[in-house]
């Protein structure tokens, strides 16, 4: 089954909830797609 959950904050992609898996990451308290959360990762914190 797979349900829409929500809308990525940076890329506004569709966040989906399949099989009671969320498919994303909550980052506070903000929705991000799988794709956004490595790119920001990824970034040096200042």
């Amino acid at each position: 089954m797979k349900e829409l959950v929500g809308i990525c904050a940076i890329c506004a992609k569709n966040l989906y909830c399949v099989d009671g898996f969320f498919q994303g990451h909550i980052v506070n308290n903000q929705n991000l797609c799988i794709s956004c959360f490595e790119q920001n990762k990824k970034e040096p914190t200042e």
